[in-house]
């Protein structure tokens, strides 16, 4: 039995209202996967955690301030999702990684946000240290395909990259300096773990199918990060 920690953007859980459609897609995809895999799920903040923490930048408060009104979303939007899985996931909410392997020798599905406050880190980093800690594979999923040249949606001549090294992303990653809410498809924390822990990362949209294909050893639309 294989396990995947999956960074679940918050923009795919909330995006301006909540996706059901999309929810109830993944919901179905996992659930039908854990008959032979085991999921950690990492909630995002998204759009949500940006707004409280682009506010409270005029409150002049640290970044640790900053960082912890993210965290407290992404444990919002786990806390939802778990509702959503209903008995199929764990019941409370894991806070540190002992708690994540607990409910793991207990279920197929278990469901967490940010576990605690790192410097310069995001959900992002928090699922690569899991998925490190776990010896897993790491499925990043997000508003876009996968990882492109620049910002599709502000740059019409981005171009796809479905294929990168473990090093030629991390480069990617460092030359973009850490905000907290940032758009970046992976956060820089967690490209340098990905690459030091040569673990086989890859980023894909809300497409349901592309994370089955994955799972299931196929060809799918996303970028695959490795080698």
């Amino acid at each position: 039995m294989k396990t995947f920690v999956i960074s679940l953007g918050g923009s795919l859980i909330v995006p301006d209202d909540i996706d059901f459609k999309f929810i109830n897609k993944f919901k179905e995809s996992i659930i039908k996967q854990s008959k032979k895999n085991k999921f950690v799920i990492v909630c995002g903040g998204g759009s949500i955690a940006r707004k409280y923490i682009d506010a409270l930048r005029h409150e002049s408060l640290s970044p640790k301030e900053l960082a912890m009104a993210g965290i407290r979303t992404t444990r919002i939007n786990a806390l939802f999702l778990m509702q959503i899985f209903g008995n199929k996931a764990n019941s409370t909410l894991p806070l540190d990684i002992k708690a994540v392997e607990s409910h793991l020798n207990k279920r197929n599905i278990v469901i967490c946000g940010a576990l605690r406050f790192r410097p310069d880190s995001t959900s992002d980093g928090t699922a690569a240290r899991i998925a490190m800690h776990l010896g897993s594979s790491f499925i990043n999923m997000t508003n876009v395909k996968g990882l492109f040249t620049s910002n599709p949606s502000t740059n019409k001549d981005a171009k796809f990259i479905p294929k990168i090294s473990w090093a030629e992303f991390e480069k990617m990653a460092l030359a973009l300096k850490f905000k907290a809410g940032q758009h970046f498809v992976l956060d820089q924390e967690a490209a340098v773990i990905i690459r030091k822990q040569k673990i086989r990362t890859y980023i894909i949209g809300k497409d349901t199918k592309a994370l089955q294909n994955i799972i299931s050893e196929k060809e799918f639309v996303g970028t695959d990060i490795y080698g």
